[in-house]
Parts: C-alpha cells; sequence; structure tokens
C-alpha cells in the first residue's frame, strides 16, 4: 500500500483517524463512563480497530475529515434519530390497530450519493428504521421494501424513506 492514494490525493491515516474518532465516540456513547481507564480502553479498542480496518479496506482512504463534515454528520443523526422515532410511531400505529390493511410492495429510490459509504450508509439508515428494508443497491438506485404503499404513490413512499437522511451524508460522504 502506498503513503498517498494517487487517484484521490488523500493520505491514508486522515481514514484512519476519522475511523477511529467515530468508533471511539460510539464507544463512549455505549458505556456512558467518562473514567479514565474506560476511555483508554476504549481509545485503544478503537485504534486497533481503526488500524485494521484503514489498512485492509481502501475504501476508508476515500474519507475526508473537516469541521463542515462533522457538522453535517451531527444533523445526520439528528434526522435520523427523528426518522427512526416517526417510523417507530407508523409501526407501532399498525401492531395496535384493531384491524391491520397493509400493502407491503417494493419501490425504487434514486440516490444522489456518489461515494460507496455514502450509498452503504444511506442503505443501513434506512434499513433501520422500522417498516423499510434495503433489498439491494443497484448503481444510484435502492431498491426498498415497504411495509405499507395503501396511503401513497410508490414514488413518494421512496423518496420519503431516502431524503431526509440523504441531504446530510450527501454533505458528509459526497
Amino acid at each position: 500500500m502506498e503513503l498517498r492514494d494517487v487517484r484521490r490525493g488523500v493520505e491514508p491515516w486522515v481514514g484512519f483517524v476519522a475511523l477511529w474518532v467515530l468508533l471511539t465516540m460510539i464507544w463512549l456513547a455505549l458505556t456512558s463512563l467518562f473514567e479514565i481507564q474506560s476511555i483508554a480502553a476504549g481509545g485503544t479498542i478503537s485504534g486497533v480497530l481503526a488500524y485494521v480496518f484503514a489498512r485492509r479496506l481502501a475504501i476508508w482512504h476515500t474519507i475526508h475529515a473537516g469541521p463542515s463534515r462533522l457538522y453535517h454528520f451531527l444533523l445526520y443523526t439528528g434526522a435520523f434519530f427523528r426518522e427512526l422515532v416517526r417510523a417507530n410511531l407508523a409501526v407501532m400505529r399498525y401492531v395496535y390497530a384493531p384491524r391491520i390493511q397493509i400493502q407491503p410492495g417494493v419501490v425504487r429510490a434514486k440516490t444522489r450519493l456518489k461515494s460507496p459509504v455514502g450509498r452503504l450508509a444511506l442503505a443501513n439508515s434506512v434499513t433501520l428504521t422500522p417498516g423499510s428494508l434495503v433489498l439491494d443497491v443497484d448503481g444510484n438506485d435502492l431498491v426498498v421494501h415497504c411495509l405499507d404503499l395503501t396511503s401513497a404513490d410508490p414514488e413518494q413512499v421512496a423518496e420519503d424513506a431516502v431524503r431526509p437522511v440523504e441531504t446530510h451524508l450527501e454533505k458528509v460522504f459526497g
């Protein structure tokens, strides 16, 4: 592996640092322990994982870091949680309804995301919201299975599943 990715002009250590910071933040959020031993253990484990993944997967060489991307990542996180709550309430309404009247279906949603990591993050975000599941990523299209297509146009359902988080992911990953 070269020290510099010639195609993109990105230093490999930038992806390593971005992944290390991300994994450490996830560690801190999951453990909720801000003691020096926990932070040191989380930082060390995250560093080892980030090193392994950054060396073995060339995709981490395409990650760019910066304050603007961090800001939009935080906005993405807020939009994702809002969509997560909204989808959970919608599915809960189906579960507790005396008669379930749904029409599941598969729709195609076009995405503007160009990077593979961005499309992966979008597909995972859509899949993690209840009532939707990404079946395939076909170029710039996501094939999404939706729980209910009775109340709206299928194209609008696809838009609603993708757009709230796609805008911020586009600014984070491209």
